[in-house]
């Protein structure tokens, strides 16, 4: 199986056709993952049940226990995946994509094989990405950024999507793989693209969050339910997947985190950052990013990020109570 990065493919931005399906791609691929986070463990567990072959490394690794015991096996380096057909990172910063895949124990030491393709899913700056893909390229590695959206709890149902860049070839030869990921994938076209979709997807994950949080604090100053609120929300054309599922974190002010205010501040701070170099003005990102990072720096710094709406509660002068109504998230 030899794929070269610079192989030529359609570098026009497109959405994946239903029903390509990869009939081009691996077959039985082995698949190496790296990173076991909420969302790095709940993607590795379907790509077990699918019947792939998987291995797996994490910094802490106890935490790939689980995944050995559902058939998985366990590495002690990520340079050990580098003989598997496919490798998966989901990690959760720049740096640490850097140092899994350019380290000294990362993925591209020695010279010794590579994959053939290198897919990315963590949220990192295209900057980093791009010092990872040229590595990759002269290993004859083709890099496919594949950043997902959704929460764990998203992905256990099946319901996450998935936007790629990178060469086409590659992204074909992987795309059961990504399949396996959700419910969708798209295809934006060569390089670094799909960072930029999933940086402006978080600006609006931020913005969106803040204004559900100003709004049901003012509904409820006015005497309204959250829980009647977000009913009408969700039944409205104004409702989402994500007001949807988010309802009984809001109701029930359940902040067990999915994505924290840390995190959520980091893709901030990568969007304000791709907003300078394309001057491009992002005023109501700018105010939410200092939202978040006040929040970020409080008492519930490590919950989940839905806490935007405590903060804005007190900022408003209003005690919170959860509602305890049995509402669904609709996953």
């Amino acid at each position: 199986m030899n794929l070269s990065p610079k192989d030529t493919v359609d570098s026009h931005p497109e959405p994946r056709p239903q029903g390509a399906g990869g009939a081009a791609g691996l077959t039985d691929p082995k698949v190496g993952w790296i990173g076991l986070g909420r969302m790095g463990m709940e993607l590795a567990q379907r790509l077990l049940a699918a019947g792939l072959d998987v291995a797996v490394w994490n910094r802490t690794a106890a935490k790939a226990q689980p995944l050995v015991e559902r058939g998985a096996r366990a590495v002690e380096t990520p340079a050990d995946l580098a003989a598997c057909d496919v490798v998966v990172t989901m990690v959760s910063a720049s740096d640490v994509l850097e140092e899994v895949t350019l380290g000294e124990k990362g993925l591209f030491a020695g010279s010794g094989s590579a994959p053939a393709v290198l897919i990315d899913s963590s949220t990192v700056s295209a900057q980093a990405s791009q010092r990872v893909r040229e590595r990759a390229a002269s290993r004859d590695c083709a890099l496919v950024a594949a950043p997902v959206s959704g929460n764990p709890k998203v992905a256990r149902a099946g319901r996450l999507s998935v936007v790629t860049s990178g060469p086409r070839a590659a992204y074909e030869l992987v795309l059961p793989v990504l399949e396996l990921f959700g419910e969708s994938v798209t295809y934006v076209g060569e390089g670094e693209r799909s960072r930029l979709v999933k940086i402006c997807h978080n600006l609006l994950l931020g913005v969106t969050t803040q204004v559900l949080a100003e709004t049901l604090v003012l509904a409820e100053r006015g005497g309204v339910r959250r829980s009647a609120y977000l009913d009408f929300l969700n039944h409205s054309v104004m409702g989402s997947v994500f007001s949807r599922y988010k309802t009984p974190a809001l109701v029930n002010l359940d902040y067990t985190p999915t994505f924290t205010s840390h995190l959520l501040r980091k893709d901030l701070e990568l969007g304000l950052d791709e907003g300078r170099q394309l001057d491009v003005p992002l005023p109501v990102v700018s105010l939410v990013h200092q939202l978040v990072t006040q929040l970020s720096t409080s008492e519930l710094a490590d919950a989940d990020f839905a806490a935007l709406l405590t903060q804005q509660a007190r900022a408003a002068g209003v005690e919170l109570e959860p509602e305890d109504v049995d509402v669904s998230d609709c996953l």
